[in-house]
């Protein structure tokens, strides 16, 4: 055999495996269906503006091994997320904090906020949350549910809140402090240069095929590699015998503007239901750009359909089900690792897909 793996997908999953088994001294070959590298983190330069071309990356993390991994590869900047909330040209500050109760209800102190929600709270007199709707007022109050919750919500899922179960919001971030920092993580920043400098990075010296569709030419490549890995989904591999799992997609729309500052935030949220996007992402703030033109990408939700880019599982009761057989059939597998994001139908975070591919690396080398 040729290689000792053969990676299907070039993400962060496939990347950091493709890394760390190349430098144990293993050959490997990475095939990507696209017609480039770095799955859903690429990014696509236009005059100096790296733009995230498959939706904003913000990296963060508290896993301080996952922080010294990455930065051995690219140095990242001090970038914080502080995204705004925009309902009916109304704005407000994300995460619920101090800024957003006092633009809601001038409210001036912690104990003023707290009130305010305890009270409508109390007034919706919710004890067994139902759905989605009712959980998010039990646990924070009408207003803000109207105003920030429930359109955006609504756009992002395609369906009412009273439609989707309570699970989903399981617990909403409040801080009674005026802070605007949407993440807890002790960590964060975005690559200087782009996610591609970290990609490129971790790929070095590997060889790669772009433009392979792995289920589609899985013969030619048989016996070429002892073990594969693959990143896709899990319902693709398996030629979806079982039934296919179901995916929100997403559809961008960028647009070049002759100014040097458009929104003055690099994310901005959409949260009435009349807006047809949810996000508004200026890309030239995540790297505090000063160029004269300015690239800004609308975010529309979209129902999903076989054969486009899968983005959010929707991890419902029927979808986890499936999932789980599915899940049974690899686990009968020989000689193929199934990790990421689509093979696993989960919704990870950057640093949780790097933890993971460093996870699978270890036992690997333990056997």
């Amino acid at each position: 055999m040729k290689y000792d793996y053969l990676i299907v997908g070039s993400g962060l999953f496939g990347s950091v495996f493709a890394h760390e088994m190349t430098k144990a001294g293993k050959y490997c070959l990475v095939l990507e269906r696209r017609d480039h590298v770095g799955g859903n983190v690429y990014c696509e330069e236009k005059e100096g503006i790296h733009i995230h071309k498959y939706g904003a990356h913000i990296f963060h993390t508290s896993n301080k091994e996952v922080w010294d991994y990455v930065n051995q590869f690219v140095e990242f900047n001090n970038y914080v997320n502080s995204p705004v909330a925009n309902y009916k040209g109304e704005l407000y500050n994300l995460p619920f904090n101090m800024n957003t109760f006092s633009k809601m209800w001038g409210v001036v102190t912690p104990a003023d906020a707290a009130a305010k929600i305890a009270q409508q709270r109390q007034e919706a007199g919710i004890t067994e949350p139902k759905n989605l709707e009712e959980q998010a007022i039990s646990l924070i109050g009408t207003d803000i549910y109207t105003k920030l919750i429930k359109g955006y919500t609504e756009k992002q899922w395609g369906r009412s809140c009273t439609e989707l179960p309570a699970f989903i919001i399981k617990r909403l971030p409040v801080r009674y402090t005026f802070d605007n920092n949407y993440f807890n993580d002790r960590y964060q920043g975005i690559p200087i240069g782009g996610y591609n400098v970290l990609i490129d990075a971790l790929l070095k010296g590997i060889e790669v095929r772009t433009g392979v569709d792995y289920n589609q030419v899985r013969q030619e490549y048989e016996g070429l590699a002892k073990t594969v890995v693959y990143t896709g989904p899990i319902d693709e591999y398996f030629d979806y015998t079982l039934g296919r799992l179901e995916y929100r997609g997403l559809r961008f729309e960028t647009e070049r503007l002759e100014e040097v500052n458009h929104q003055g935030v690099a994310v901005m949220n959409y949260t009435d239901r009349e807006t047809p996007y949810t996000r508004s992402i200026e890309h030239k703030h995540f790297e505090f750009g000063t160029q004269p033109v300015t690239y800004v990408t609308k975010e529309y939700p979209a129902d999903w359909q076989p054969g486009e880019e899968a983005y959010y599982p929707v991890n419902n009761e029927r979808n986890q089900k499936l999932y789980c057989q599915y899940a049974a059939l690899a686990a009968e597998q020989k000689n193929v690792i199934f990790g990421g994001r689509l093979a696993e139908y989960k919704y990870y975070d950057m640093d949780d897909v790097i933890a993971s591919a460093m996870d699978m690396v270890k036992k690997v080398m333990a056997e």
